[in-house]
């Protein structure tokens, strides 16, 4: 009995969340091939950003809303893609190269600051995005154009200066990845080559953590100061960390918007991190414990739920508006229990 309370207790989250979507899909009653279509592609497009966190996490520093960082870069190497008229998967490996790159920079800034925090890496990557976010912002809304040069007009405001909210990824890397390899069971397609490349990454994350380096990562997030003790230069495996997650995610927004096939300017990397932070908590993660199949399985669960939230509130309130709300507040809610929890944990070691 002491046993499955522990089991009930531990994975109160994804249990609460499974009973949530089947409730939701018996109240919106959408079809289930329709469902299962969604949720194949939700999977192929979103699960690679969500995997990005789990390096930060096992390495001590919690939940990575630093991530935004990264689709910044992701988003500004298709702006230079598209500029450049590249398509398929050309564009798409250059857009990945130099969203590295970027992301190499400010996940190395990223890191550095933290180590400056060490105890409030959250709030403090949290904060960093919000920063770099107005950077962003300053840069695409008042330096291209001007300072930096953009050939394609239309996709600038029409002083010339500054890109407009919206950039079309049609006709240039739009579905580039998807449109490679595709497989039709029934009416529902599945994109195989973005399926396979988070199979990929989940290959080399289980690789990364039998490597020194990935025992590494693992001692520091376990105890600093032993690990300290025992000859890991701390502050370097946690700027490493933090880098590699900032790769990873700017790739991840590659990935998302090919799929989505436009980049809505400002906004479309600012809810990265929380929907992604939201999604690996919901599949059972913790602010210091993490594995792939937290992120799959919290990916299918939440993702299931912004499918079915709309038409369920629909049905219950007539209003559609109702479940965009409610899967909103789902999320901000399990962020904050996640963060509670962790508090609350802390608190006790302390006492």
């Amino acid at each position: 009995m002491e046993k499955l309370k522990k089991v009930l207790i531990s994975y109160a989250v994804p249990i609460a969340f499974s009973i949530l979507c089947v409730s939701a899909v018996l109240i919106a009653r959408i079809p289930p091939i329709f469902l299962a279509s969604e949720i194949v592609r939700r999977l192929s497009r979103n699960t690679f950003l969500v995997l990005s966190l789990i390096i930060p996490i096992i390495g001590g520093l919690g939940l990575n809303f630093g991530i935004v960082l990264g689709a910044m870069a992701g988003q500004a190497a298709l702006f230079f893609v598209v500029d450049w008229k590249m398509k398929g998967l050309l564009g798409i490996l250059v857009a990945c190269l130099m969203a590295s790159a970027i992301s190499i920079v400010l996940g190395w800034l990223a890191g550095l600051t933290l180590n400056r925090a060490k105890g409030r890496e959250m709030i403090t990557s949290m904060i960093l995005g919000f920063f770099a976010n107005g950077i962003y912002q300053l840069i695409f809304l008042f330096f291209i154009g001007s300072l930096i040069p953009f050939r394609t007009k239309q996709f600038l405001l029409p002083e010339g200066v500054g890109l407009r909210n919206t950039v079309d990824l049609y006709g240039t890397v739009a579905s580039a990845l998807n449109n490679v390899w595709m497989v039709r069971i029934g009416t529902v397609r599945v994109f195989v080559l973005p399926l396979l490349i988070v199979a990929a990454l989940c290959l080399f994350l289980t690789f990364l953590f039998k490597t020194k380096l990935g025992q590494d990562i693992r001692a520091v997030g376990q105890d600093m100061h032993i690990a300290e003790v025992a000859g890991i230069n701390v502050n370097k495996v946690r700027v490493i960390a933090v880098i590699m997650s900032t790769v990873l995610a700017g790739i991840g927004q590659v990935i998302y918007l090919q799929d989505i096939g436009t980049i809505n300017t400002y906004n479309s990397h600012e809810q990265i991190g929380l929907f992604s932070i939201a999604a690996l908590l919901v599949g059972g993660a913790t602010t210091r414990k993490a594995t792939i199949w937290n992120a799959i399985l919290g990916v299918l669960l939440f993702h299931t739920l912004f499918v079915v939230a709309p038409s369920a509130g629909n049905k219950l309130f007539g209003q559609p508006q109702v479940g965009e709300f409610f899967r909103e507040f789902l999320a901000y809610a399990v962020i904050a229990f996640a963060l509670a929890m962790h508090g609350w944990r802390a608190r006790k070691i302390l006492m």
